[in-house]
C-alpha cells in the first residue's frame, strides 16, 4: 500500500488563493518539501453567477479565474500537464467532488429538469440548513439547486452522468475524492461511483466529508465503501467526552484530523497569532488520527479566513512565522512509527492539573505498543508536573518534545518533573 494512502498527509491548495494553475507547481512542490503525499484542490469548474466555487455551472468548463494570463481554452484537459507535475512531486491530486447540489444557473436545470428537487408549486429547490440552536432560523443558498440523487425519475442517466464525471477526473490524473457533504448523497449511489472508479484505479481514494451528520448517516458512509472520513478532534476543548467518545465509536474508520480548514476561521486569527498553539494543534492533529490536513498558508501563520467567493490572489500574506520544516520532522515521524498510523485506542488519564491533558495511545493492532501523549492545554503559561503524576509509563520510557521537533528532533531521557512551555506537545514512549 502507498504511503499516500495508508498514511494520508493532506495539502490543500485552495485555488482561488493559489490563482492560475501554471502557479500550483510551487505550492504543490512547497508541500512535497514539508513531507505531504497528497494535494487537494478545491472545485475547478465554471461557477455559476454567485461564483462560489461551490455552485457549479457547468462541469465540463473549468473557472475562468484559473486560467494563465493569455490561455482562453477552459477545457479540463487544460490541467493535465499541471497533475502529472504534481504528480512527479511525489503527490497524489485530489479533487473535489460535489453531487448534492449545482448552480441554480446550471445548463442542466433546463436540460435536466427531472433531475432536481422541486417544491409544491414546481419550482427548483434550494439547499437549506436549520440553526440546531435556533430551529426557525434556516439559511438558504439561494445560488444553489439541489439534485435528488435517491427519487429522480430519470435517476439512471443522473447516475451515469456522475460516473462519467468520475471517469473523467481520474483520466485527467486525479487520483482521489474529496466528497463535499458526502451524508446529502445516497450511500447507494457512492457505492456505485467507488466500485466504477476502482475498476479504473484500484488505489482510487474517496474521503467523506461527513461533519455534522448523524452517527447513522456516519455508518452508512462506512458501509458505501469509503477509504476515509473527517473527525472533529479541531474542536475539541481537551476535556470534554464527546470527542474520545466519537473517536472510540468509529475507530475502525481511518479519519482525517485538521486544525483548521477552508470553512473554518484562520487558528492563527483565533489564538492571537500564537505560534505555540499553531505547533500544537499540528502535532495533536497528526497523532490523533489516520490521517491530517491543513490549507494553504497554515503553515505561514495566515489570518484571513479562505472564501469561496471572496479570496484572491490579492489575499496571499506575509508569513508570521515559517514552520515548514517542523511540519516536515513531524509528518516524517508519523510515517516513520507504526503507532502513529491508523485510528489507535485512545483512553484519557484523569490529572489534577486542570492545564494538563494525557493520552494513552494504543495500537490497534498491537496493544502492546503504546505511547503518553501529554498536552499543555493553556495557550499562554507553562505547567510544571512531576513525572510520578502522569501515571505508568512505557517500559525504558523515553520523551518527545513535539511541538519543538524541528529544533530537537531526537528522544531525551525522562527526568524527575518536567516543564511543558506554553501549549507545547510531549510524548513519552518506548522507541
Amino acid at each position: 500500500m502507498q504511503p499516500s494512502h495508508q498514511v494520508p498527509l493532506i495539502y490543500n491548495l485552495f485555488p482561488r488563493l493559489a490563482g492560475p494553475y501554471d502557479r500550483w507547481i510551487s505550492h504543490a512542490e512547497r508541500a512535497a518539501g514539508m513531507g505531504f503525499n497528497w494535494l487537494f484542490v478545491n472545485p475547478i469548474h465554471l461557477p455559476g453567477f454567485s461564483g462560489s466555487l461551490y455552485a457549479i455551472k457547468e462541469y465540463d468548463l473549468l473557472n475562468p479565474a484559473f486560467l494563465p494570463e493569455g490561455t482562453q481554452d477552459q477545457s479540463l484537459d487544460v490541467l493535465r500537464p499541471t497533475l502529472q507535475r504534481i504528480a512527479q512531486c511525489g503527490l497524489a491530486p485530489m479533487v473535489d467532488l460535489v453531487l448534492n447540489h449545482t448552480a441554480i444557473d446550471s445548463s442542466l436545470v433546463s436540460q435536466h429538469p427531472d433531475w432536481y428537487m422541486r417544491d409544491g408549486q414546481g419550482n427548483v429547490e434550494h439547499p437549506y440548513a436549520v440553526d440546531p440552536d435556533d430551529p426557525g432560523k434556516k439559511t438558504v443558498w439561494g445560488d444553489l439547486a439541489e439534485i435528488d440523487n435517491r427519487h429522480s425519475p430519470d435517476r439512471e442517466h443522473l447516475w451515469e452522468f456522475w460516473g462519467q464525471l468520475v471517469d473523467r477526473y481520474l483520466e485527467l490524473g486525479f487520483q482521489g475524492f474529496r466528497c463535499d457533504a458526502a451524508y446529502k448523497v445516497p450511500a447507494e449511489l457512492w457505492r456505485f461511483l467507488i466500485h466504477r472508479a476502482q475498476r479504473l484505479n484500484s488505489e482510487a481514494v474517496f474521503w467523506a466529508e461527513n461533519l455534522g451528520c448523524t452517527l447513522e448517516q456516519t455508518r452508512a458512509l462506512g458501509d458505501a465503501g469509503f477509504h476515509l472520513f473527517c473527525n472533529s478532534s479541531k474542536w475539541w476543548n481537551f476535556k470534554d467526552a464527546w470527542c474520545l467518545n466519537q473517536h472510540r465509536e468509529f475507530q475502525a474508520m481511518p479519519s482525517i484530523g485538521f486544525p483548521e480548514s477552508h470553512d473554518t476561521p484562520r487558528l492563527a486569527a483565533e489564538s492571537g497569532g500564537n505560534e505555540a498553539v499553531q505547533r500544537q494543534r499540528y502535532a495533536f492533529a497528526a497523532l490523533f488520527s489516520t490521517g491530517l490536513m491543513i490549507p494553504m498558508g497554515y503553515e505561514f501563520g495566515f489570518q484571513r479566513s479562505l472564501h469561496v467567493v471572496e479570496t484572491t490572489l490579492d489575499d496571499w500574506e506575509s508569513p508570521r512565522w515559517d514552520l515548514q520544516i517542523f511540519i516536515r520532522a513531524v509528518n516524517h515521524w508519523k510515517l516513520k512509527v507504526p503507532l502513529w498510523q491508523g485510528e489507535g485506542d485512545l483512553v484519557q488519564r484523569s490529572m489534577s492539573n486542570p492545564n494538563l491533558c494525557v493520552l494513552e495511545r494504543r495500537s490497534l493492532e498491537n496493544p502492546h505498543s503504546w505511547a503518553l501523549l501529554c498536552l499543555n492545554t493553556h495557550a499562554h503559561e507553562p505547567v510544571d508536573v512531576a513525572i510520578g503524576e502522569l501515571g505508568t509509563l512505557p517500559s525504558s520510557p523515553r520523551m518527545w518534545r513535539v511541538s519543538s521537533l524541528d529544533q530537537h528532533p531526537g528522544s531525551h531521557s525522562i527526568p524527575d518533573r518536567v516543564v511543558f512551555q506554553a501549549a507545547e506537545v510531549i510524548v513519552i514512549t518506548a522507541f
